[in-house]
């Protein structure tokens, strides 16, 4: 008789991946992290409990967008007063001080609701630049645009 292996949190072993984004197209990216954060790569995948590995991307300021989401894909926010919808491009995002959260909300939003999905969100590390505070862990680099073409734009 066959039985399907449920992991409990204590038996993950979760590694480290570190991603270089620079000339990579955000949504192909963005599942790709997304895969790896949720655990969905490994065989002993199990729904309920965090089985991903820590993500470390770096160059996330230099991440590409095809057709014209570069001024035409808005964020939209609300501060909460009438009249209060605020919005802005995703070029506008990217020149800004913080061009990580543009990554970081990619992933957020291919991540199930809830609990394990701020558990999960905790094992991303985005930076803008080339340097990371995560060498002592030494992870692993995954080549994302040899995967496959379309993940990479010149």
């Amino acid at each position: 008789m066959k039985t399907t292996l449920s992991l409990k949190p204590a038996e993950v072993k979760k590694g480290w991946v570190l991603i270089d984004a620079e000339g990579l197209v955000l949504g192909r990216l963005a599942v790709v992290i997304a895969t790896h954060l949720r655990g969905k790569n490994k065989p002993q995948f199990t729904p309920h409990v965090d089985c991903g590995d820590n993500v470390v991307v770096i160059n996330a300021a230099k991440v590409k967008l095809t057709g014209n989401k570069l001024d035409q894909s808005i964020f939209y926010w609300h501060t909460g007063y009438p009249g209060g919808i605020k919005g802005r491009s995703i070029r506008q995002r990217l020149d800004s001080g913080h061009p990580e959260q543009v990554l970081e909300k990619a992933v957020e939003r291919m991540i199930t609701r809830g609990p394990l999905q701020r558990l999960q969100m905790k094992h991303l590390h985005v930076y803008a630049g080339a340097e990371h505070p995560h060498e002592g862990q030494a992870p692993l680099a995954l080549d994302v645009g040899a995967l496959n073409r379309k993940n990479r734009r010149v």
